[in-house]
């Protein structure tokens, strides 16, 4: 049952082949046989998932079910849940109740699906491995010994080990992609803009963008056709009109043109995870596609500008977890000043700090146009150099990430080399560009995931270009041999 996809388990809801409440009732035990050694979710919300699965049922019943009722899905525990903890994997917020459901998890429970719970991440989205969480690192379930990536790492590795048939993913230099290509998953980061940031907890608002993960590219569409829309509540929403994803699943890929960045194939790549990338693009090419080298110049640029950027916004949206409004605050505090200081120190862990302590330095007087402003200017060169791209090819491909797995605990004394692992995805954030990974092939039985990046608001032709490419391969389709 776990195997099944959103639309196959959707037919056997549909046909009375099983309940929501069977169904649901088999994702949680299988949490609970698996998650102790993966440490995917923070919290399983039991009861109420059952409930909602009850309800579900009951739509069957009355023939009001719609594509995706009644279907188990997780949450990254970065989204407020009403009545249930919303921690961002961090002391700060171990013990924050949100209020208020985010827009992304009212959309999905207005869908029928069934929340099964919230899924561990890197504390408050900054990492690239899952082992900033204050509840532990995630293990990969194609190798417990490696990291799953990050920072959505809870949502790959629960996905990856069937523990859950799809669940949300939010991205701010990588952070569906990345991990989606460690876990030999399909995930997608949408236009900026084109799903709400409403009650998501903020990093950098101008790159932090909420997307699904999920087994395939048709489960995908299914669930960005949910998440996707205008919303009056989040001031940096698109109102533009959400088509329907899957219509054009199944169009030819006669004379799609590929870009291949030479930037991206270069010094840094490992040449296990080359040869995977060219196969597939052969494949693409045999689909009946076009293939040219490109050029992304300022790609080099990326890291330096990104690390600017987002620890300037994340010092900034952090600074109101201050002990006082919201978050961890310390015992018997002597005074204000010291209420602060203990509060923020004991509530974050070490990259969070490293990375306020880099944006407020970026941020203070005397430094504000030698470094914010400058890395703003080229912010915009990359964009420029996604724009004069798209005029000769219809998406750029490469790869998503530069390795496969690496090691639990290789990176976590070099934050720069642990920075790398987001080399690829950062500019697509940087730009506001939609891009995804899927799964392209193994080395030494690691999986390695190719990256389709497309011009704004051209979702619906990336999944297109992977869906065509899941009909002729099955790396997607690949499980764990622990897990399946």
């Amino acid at each position: 049952m776990h195997n099944k996809t959103l639309s196959e388990l959707s037919a056997l809801l549909h046909n009375g082949d099983i309940t929501s409440v069977e169904l649901t009732q088999h994702f949680l035990n299988r949490i609970k046989t698996h998650n102790v050694n993966l440490n995917a979710f923070i919290s399983v919300t039991e009861e109420s998932a059952l409930a909602q699965a009850a309800a579900a049922d009951k739509q069957f019943a009355d023939k009001t079910a719609g594509k995706l009722t009644g279907i188990p899905m997780a949450h990254k525990d970065i989204f407020c849940t009403k009545g249930v903890r919303t921690s961002c994997a961090s002391k700060m917020l171990d013990k924050f109740v949100a209020p208020y459901d985010a827009t992304v998890v009212e959309k999905i429970a207005a869908s029928g699906m069934v929340m099964l719970g919230k899924t561990n991440m890197d504390e408050f989205a900054m990492g690239s491995s899952n082992e900033t969480s204050f509840y532990g690192p995630v293990k990969n379930p194609w190798d417990t010994e490696r990291v799953p990536g990050g920072s959505s790492g809870g949502s790959a590795a629960a996905i990856a080990a069937r523990l859950a048939p799809a669940a949300t993913g939010t991205d701010t230099g990588g952070s569906i992609r990345q991990p989606s290509s460690l876990c030999n998953l399909t995930g997608l980061k949408p236009t900026y803009g084109r799903v709400s940031r409403y009650g998501m907890i903020a990093f950098a608002s101008s790159l932090d963008q909420a997307g699904p993960m999920t087994a395939n590219a048709e489960d995908a569409a299914l669930l960005l056709n949910v998440m996707s829309g205008f919303d009056e509540r989040d001031s940096t929403s698109v109102e533009r009109d959400v088509p329907d994803y899957t219509a054009n699943l199944n169009d030819s890929l006669q004379g799609l043109r590929i870009g291949l960045p030479k930037e991206y194939f270069g010094e840094g790549l490992a040449p296990e995870v080359a040869e995977i990338i060219d196969a597939a693009i052969k494949q693409f090419e045999k689909l009946g596609a076009t293939v040219k080298e490109i050029s992304l110049p300022n790609t080099s640029l990326a890291i330096p500008t990104y690390y600017v950027v987002a620890p300037a916004e994340c010092s900034s949206n952090l600074s109101r977890m201050d002990g006082v409004r919201f978050g961890h605050r310390c015992d018997d505090p002597k005074d204000l000043l010291d209420l602060y200081q203990r509060s923020r120190g004991e509530g974050f862990g070490d990259e969070v700090k490293r990375r306020i302590m880099i944006g407020t330095y970026a941020l203070s007087a005397g430094y504000y146009d030698a470094y914010y402003l400058k890395a703003q200017k080229c912010r915009r060169l990359i964009s420029d150099d996604f724009q004069q791209a798209f005029e000769e090819v219809d998406v750029i491909m490469g790869p998503t990430a530069p390795t496969t797995a690496f090691k639990l605990g290789d990176k976590t004394d070099d934050p720069v080399a642990m920075y790398l692992a987001d080399i690829y995805t950062i500019n697509t954030n940087l730009a506001g560009l939609p891009g995804m990974s899927i799964p392209a092939g193994f080395a030494n039985g690691l999986p390695a995931g190719l990256q389709i990046i497309g011009n704004y608001f051209d979702e619906a032709r990336l999944l297109n270009v992977a869906h065509q490419y899941q009909q002729v391969t099955d790396w997607h389709k690949q499980i764990p041999t622990a897990f399946q």
